[in-house]
């Protein structure tokens, strides 16, 4: 590659007869070496579904429904469960035996809301930590138009122990998740800017409004005592947060929102709902990776289900896909003779859709491999059955072109801490954490083949 003489900055666009149209990435706009000027972005998601998975015994009759593989390492088979990806073994690795020692000591049901955290939660204690997405969120922030992407089934924050959100924010705070694919599009793609002035507007105002509170404060603070002066300092961090977004809000408003090709809008389907669950999930995912493809966002999470089956949309999915019980009812078959076989059917069904969205990255190419080899993805549950919050089903895909090595199925003790692999994760795309939770190192052999 000959040297550039020059460069263009990433938010450069084009404009002209009083309309602006925004480039792709351009290798030209990377700054400094040649190798930074062909670097992609790296990006990091998170899947989670509620329950566990069918794990009958290994030499009965239903063994073929296990979703853990067959063998060890490279010398592995998927069982039925997860034939789905076989496709792309070489892009990914089952992980077992891992879990949260937390989540070991909490209900059999309430483990979800820890599942990116690693946090305690008991009835005396219901505050959580901030979850491993976030923290890259706050590595990437200033690069892109929106520090993460929050999904899932049910939408909101739910409550705690049957939350509906994986993301926690630095205070533990749950961060609410979008649950209507067309409103997520229009944020992310739609005319949201199409009245900038007023958005100027409004946004200059709450600016004004932030910094009289904050200078409010300061007179304020000197007359309390030293509880109340910790409520406020909370208060104002929570308002800081908030002129951090307004901020960020006005450096984005003048940038125009990315094009989608038309193959890429022909493909969802933003009025799908709870009432097809194929459909949503897919278009879900298609939202993440188009989310990624055009660097709109590099973190996102998605759950899909959650441990609250009653209220939640998503325990009815079986059943509008043709099975006989609802999630909670199949979960609870997990070794029975029928019952192994219909939670392995739609352990299977899971594992399509996963497989759907790893094709979606794996073959959107960008400079020196495709979007899922610069993304590290993790799909999983906190349970390995229902109410075993032990053995997480756990498949980590991507990242090839960051490091990671793929195609084993990788078994750990059962007293292996999950954090280790949520550092192993930042570390991998270059967020330098060199602790998480209760982690004791990273999982160095992820890099080794």
């Amino acid at each position: 590659m000959a040297n550039q003489s020059w460069r263009l900055g990433r938010r450069t666009f084009l404009m002209g007869a009083g309309a602006s149209l925004g480039l792709p990435w351009l290798e030209c706009m990377a700054a400094g070496s040649q190798q930074a000027a062909v670097e992609p972005p790296r990006r990091l998601c998170a899947m989670y579904f509620g329950f566990g998975v069918s794990l009958p015994k290994e030499d009965g009759e239903q063994a073929r429904w296990r979703w853990f593989p067959n063998g060890e390492g490279r010398d592995y088979q998927f069982n039925e469960s997860l034939k789905p990806l076989e496709p792309h073994r070489d892009q990914l690795t089952v992980l077992g035996g891992m879990s949260h020692p937390n989540g070991r000591r909490m209900g059999g049901h309430d483990t979800g809301d820890t599942f990116l955290t690693g946090a305690l939660l008991t009835s005396r204690f219901l505050r959580n930590t901030v979850s491993v997405d976030q923290i890259a969120a706050q590595q990437f922030a200033e690069e892109t138009r929106f520090p993460s992407l929050v999904m899932s089934t049910d939408g909101g924050v739910g409550e705690p122990t049957r939350s509906s959100t994986l993301s926690y924010n630095d205070k533990g705070r749950p961060v609410p998740a979008l649950n209507q694919p067309q409103q997520i599009f229009d944020r992310f793609f739609g005319a949201g800017d199409a009245n900038s002035l007023a958005q100027k507007r409004r946004l200059t105002s709450a600016s004004g409004m932030l910094d009289r509170v904050l200078e409010n404060s300061r007179s304020l603070r000197a007359k309390l005592g030293r509880q109340d002066r910790e409520k406020l300092d909370e208060y104002l961090a929570s308002v800081r947060q908030i002129e951090e977004r307004v901020a960020q809000s006005q450096r984005w408003l003048e940038i125009p929102r990315p094009e989608l090709r038309d193959e890429e809008r022909k493909m969802l389907h933003l009025d799908s709902d709870d009432q097809a669950p194929q459909n949503f999930i897919r278009t879900m995912y298609d939202l993440i990776y188009l989310a990624f493809r055009t660097d709109s966002t590099r973190v996102a999470t998605y759950q899909i289900t959650n441990m609250a089956d009653a209220s939640s949309r998503a325990g009815k999915f079986p059943q509008l896909e043709g099975f006989k019980g609802s999630l909670h009812n199949l979960a609870h078959g997990w070794n029975k003779p029928e019952g192994a076989e219909a939670l392995g059917r739609w352990d299977r069904f899971m594992a399509g859709q996963f497989a759907h969205f790893l094709e979606r990255l794996s073959t959107a190419e960008e400079a020196g491999g495709s979007i899922l080899d610069h993304s590290v993805v993790l799909y999983g549950s906190s349970n390995s059955t229902t109410h075993n919050n032990q053995n997480y089903p756990l498949v980590l895909a991507g990242g090839r072109k960051l490091g990671l090595q793929h195609g084993r199925y990788l078994k750990y003790g059962d007293d292996a801490p999950l954090s280790n692999l949520f550092v192993t994760m930042l570390n991998c795309i270059g967020v330098q954490q060199p602790s998480f939770a209760d982690s004791t190192g990273p999982l160095s052999e992820l890099y080794s083949a």
